[in-house]
């Protein structure tokens, strides 16, 4: 009993580290906790497996399948949930499995475990939580466009070989479709379905029968208008449930409809139709520059672009050890800065980050109550100068290496995307029809960006400028760094910039916004609205 009494107090203090915030799955940081929270509740199991083995052969079944798994995964707890299968069906087991265990055990009157387990459950993912690691893979899926196989597999492109993963299940598939269901995203619906009918079919064992996924699957493709395979999947439905209620419904209804081929199609708005255009043009190139099928220079553009040492115009730092500089793009100018970082930096800040990791919030217009920022799936935090030298430091050098002043500068903004994590097209400065936007900092527009990589990603997350068609690849030590005003002040429009989507690996980025005020003899102004 003593021990677990100290185990317990363990867990809790365990859990209570890594549930200050909820919304795990945007964060692979604070995720990897929850892998130790699981291997810790697994070997809790297994001490109450061995008082009543003989009563509790399931639950011993159960506990031996996510040891082995627990066991794996912390041995490279980063690894394992940069591959995005693995963080999804962490928050299944957590949300959903673990819950179901609980009543498993409870009918052999298991007090000192369910006990346990029912205190720790407070601080475990929730239904947003499963939700949204199972949105971020239905991302990665259109992005990337990998079809379910792939996912299901767990063979994804940069995937590391050496990382456990066990393949998706049958209830597995199906979860991610009843979460596109309830979203009413009948593509992904369909796609899902369809896979966990596949594994069905190829022998896989489930316990969810082939009925209830025909049902979904039948009505999904008819929500898209595919009337003729609607009726088709419900009288396979009907083969194993003849007396079935909904589905001899539905067949007299798809029956009726395709016998009528009436489709009415609601007419939209000229202006509402270009501006849907306009953000299907945008995604699409979005996701095309993800892929890193981006706008090829020209030879002659190419032959502009160099790789250099430079000491800032003989900046006594700089002069006897040179940065490197490399043009990544012409215009708007991209510059990337190689070997910013060293590793102990990067752990120091990440180290004192992590703790405070928080889903970014923006302020309702109209309510002005502060809301999740859902196209960022990401979370962050701001350091300052003084609580660390490290920190200090890296402001330092950022004003000494770009020439302008960090002290109207933000604070060092640190974040660490989640599963699937992105950051949707968007402008660093303020707009026109923005005049306010950083009006309670008193210190003009952002300027300029600097951008730090703090992790390399085996697969997906560049920085990409949609206008321009530019990709920027994370590389770990380096910053990139553009001017998001021209020198006139005006903002430069091409600098609209995200994030894609993570496929696999955990990327960790810190960024320093400059502002105008303490510029004025670093970058003078000019009446050239283009300059």
């Amino acid at each position: 009993m003593e021990l677990r009494g100290v185990c317990c107090v363990l867990l809790t203090c365990l859990f209570y580290t890594s549930s200050a915030d909820k919304d795990f799955f945007t964060s692979i940081g604070q995720m990897t906790d929850l892998l130790y929270t699981e291997k810790d509740l697994v070997t809790s199991l297994k001490d109450y497996i061995r008082a009543e083995e003989d009563k509790l052969e399931q639950v011993k079944k159960w506990a031996e399948k996510l040891d082995v798994l627990s066991a794996t995964a912390t041995q490279d707890p980063e690894g394992f949930l940069g591959h995005p299968v693995n963080a999804f069906k962490l928050m299944k087991r957590l949300n959903t499995e673990w819950g179901e265990l609980e009543l498993l055990v409870l009918k052999d009157m298991s007090d000192g475990f369910i006990s346990n387990l029912t205190i720790q459950r407070q601080y475990f993912p929730n239904d947003d939580d499963q939700t949204g690691a199972a949105k971020a893979l239905m991302r990665l899926q259109d992005t990337y466009r990998l079809d379910t196989h792939t996912i299901s597999s767990g063979e994804l492109p940069g995937t590391n070989k050496d990382v456990a993963m066990s393949p998706m299940t049958v209830e597995d598939c199906f979860e991610l479709g009843k979460i596109a269901y309830s979203d009413a995203d009948y593509y992904h619906t369909e796609l899902w379905m369809e896979q966990a009918l596949k594994q069905l079919d190829g022998g896989e064992e489930s316990s969810v029968d082939m009925v209830t996924i025909l049902d979904y699957l039948s009505y999904s493709i008819y929500q898209q208008g595919e009337l003729e395979r609607a009726l088709d999947y419900t009288k396979r439905l009907l083969k194993l449930d003849s007396a079935h209620q909904r589905a001899n419904g539905n067949l007299k209804y798809f029956e009726y409809q395709l016998a009528k081929q009436n489709k009415v199609e609601a007419e939209e708005g000229q202006k509402e139709k270009e501006k849907r255009e306009r953000e299907k043009r945008e995604r699409r190139k979005y996701e095309q520059l993800c892929r890193g099928e981006g706008i090829k220079m020209t030879p002659r553009r190419q032959s502009l672009m160099f790789c250099r040492y430079s000491d800032n115009n003989h900046h006594p730092l700089y002069v006897l050890g040179p940065v490197k500089q490399e043009d990544e793009w012409d215009r708007p100018r991209i510059i990337r800065y190689h070997d910013i970082l060293s590793n102990s930096e990067i752990e120091k800040v990440k180290e004192l980050a992590k703790p405070r990791l928080r889903r970014a919030t923006i302020s309702n217009p109209i309510t002005g109550v502060l809301e999740t920022a859902h196209y960022r799936i990401s979370k962050s935090a701001w350091l300052t100068a003084y609580e660390d030298p490290v920190v200090d430091k890296i402001n330092q050098r950022i004003e000494d290496i770009t020439g302008l002043n960090v002290k109207t500068a933000e604070e060092l903004q640190v974040a660490n995307y989640g599963v699937g994590g992105q950051y949707e097209p968007h402008f660093d400065f303020g707009r026109k029809d923005e005049p306010d936007a950083f009006k309670e900092l008193g210190t003009g527009n952002r300027i300029a960006t600097w951008l730090i990589y703090m992790s390399d990603v085996p697969s997906g997350g560049a920085t990409v400028f949609t206008d321009v068609g530019a990709a920027v690849w994370p590389k770990k030590g380096s910053a990139v760094f553009w001017y998001n005003l021209f020198a006139s002040g005006e903002g430069d429009y091409s600098t609209r910039h995200a994030a894609c989507p993570v496929l696999v690996g955990n990327k960790w980025v810190s960024n320093k916004w400059m502002h105008e005020r303490g510029q004025e003899f670093r970058r003078r102004c000019t009446l050239n609205e283009s300059e």
